[in-house]
C-alpha cells in the first residue's frame, strides 16, 4: 500500500447480521475527487466509517493519509474534514460558538477562510443553529470542515434530504470552494446528478460490493445505447461488450460497455441510432449487469 494517497482500502470486508461489504478495494490520488455512488443500503455509509475507523473491519487493511488504521486514526483525522446526513449541531448554540469550539481543537482553523465562506454561504455568525433551514445547517456544517483546511474531505450524502434547490444552490457554492485549492475528496450520493457535477473518479457500489470503478469521463466514453436492425435469421445479438439487449421486432436496442467506431464497425447490421448515456444510465444498467452476473453464479 502506498503512503502517498488520500486513502486505500485493500480487501476490506465486513459483516453484519442482515448485511455483508465484501472485499473492497479503493483509493484516490491526492487532489482527485472520488464519487461513490450506490443505492440506499448499498455499503456507501459502512465503507466511508470504515475508512474514518468508526467501524473495525473483519477482513483487509485501511490507509488513511498513509496512516494505519484504526490503529493510528487520531493522527489520520486530524486532516480530514468529515461531514455526513446524519451529523447536527447543537440546537441552542450559535454558529459563532460552533466556529470558536471548532478552532480551539484543531490548529490549523483559518479564521479569515472562515470569514469569507460566512459570507459565500449567506450565513450569520450570530445565528442559533436551530434557526437555520436545512440547506443552511449542511452549509455550516461544510464551512466547520473547509475552514479547518483539511488535506481530505469526507462527504457521506451531504445533500440528503435537501429539496432541489437547496440542493443545487449548495453544490454550486460548494464547486466554487473547491476552485481555491487543491483537496481530495470522497463524495458519496445515490443521486448520480450531484456526483456527476463535482467528481473526476467514479466508484458505483450495490449490495456490498463495488461494481465498477473509473474516471467520470472514461464511462462517459465508452458507454453507448445503440439501435440497429437485426436480420431476419439472426434472433439474437451477443459480444461481451453488449450488457443489455432489448428486442421490438427486428429492432434492437443494444447497452454497450465498450464502445468504439471499430466496434460498431465491426458489427455488420444497419445501425440506426447511437446515443450517449448519462452517469445515471450507466449507473442503473451497470448495477443491474451486476446483479443479473451474480444471480447466474448462484443458480
Amino acid at each position: 500500500m502506498s503512503a502517498n494517497k488520500a486513502f486505500e482500502m485493500r480487501g476490506v470486508s465486513k459483516a453484519f447480521r442482515f448485511f455483508s461489504l465484501n472485499d473492497v478495494s479503493l483509493d484516490l490520488e491526492p487532489g482527485q475527487i472520488m464519487g461513490l455512488v450506490g443505492p440506499n443500503g448499498a455499503g456507501k455509509s459502512t465503507t466511508i466509517r470504515l475508512l474514518m475507523g468508526l467501524l473495525s473491519a473483519d477482513a483487509g487493511e485501511i490507509r488513511l493519509l498513509g496512516r494505519d488504521m484504526p490503529r493510528e486514526q487520531a493522527a489520520a483525522k486530524a486532516d480530514v474534514g468529515f461531514v455526513s446526513d446524519d451529523m447536527r449541531l447543537f440546537a441552542h448554540a450559535t454558529l459563532a460558538w460552533h466556529m470558536d469550539f471548532v478552532a480551539g481543537i484543531y490548529p490549523g482553523w483559518d479564521a479569515a477562510y472562515a470569514a469569507a465562506l460566512l459570507k459565500r454561504f449567506g450565513l450569520r455568525a450570530e445565528q442559533p443553529a436551530k434557526s437555520l433551514s436545512t440547506g443552511e445547517q449542511a452549509k455550516a456544517l461544510l464551512l466547520l470542515a473547509l475552514a479547518r483546511r483539511p488535506r481530505l474531505l469526507v462527504l457521506d450524502e451531504p445533500t440528503s434530504g435537501l429539496d432541489p434547490v437547496a440542493r443545487h444552490e449548495l453544490l454550486s457554492e460548494f464547486m466554487d470552494v473547491l476552485r481555491d485549492d487543491r483537496r481530495s475528496i470522497l463524495f458519496s450520493s445515490h443521486n448520480t446528478l450531484d456526483v456527476e457535477r463535482i467528481s473526476d473518479r467514479i466508484t458505483f457500489i450495490d449490495r456490498g460490493r463495488v461494481v465498477a470503478a473509473s474516471d467520470k469521463e472514461d464511462f462517459l466514453d465508452r458507454w453507448r445505447r445503440v439501435q440497429l436492425r437485426l436480420p431476419a435469421d439472426k434472433p439474437a445479438w451477443s459480444a461481451h461488450e453488449i450488457v443489455a439487449c432489448q428486442r421490438d421486432g427486428s429492432l434492437a436496442t443494444l447497452t454497450v460497455d465498450g464502445f468504439s467506431d471499430d466496434w460498431l464497425a465491426g458489427l455488420g447490421a444497419p445501425v440506426e441510432t447511437v446515443h450517449r448515456m448519462s452517469l445515471e444510465e450507466i449507473f442503473v444498467a451497470t448495477v443491474m449487469h451486476s446483479r443479473d452476473v451474480q444471480q447466474a453464479r448462484t443458480t
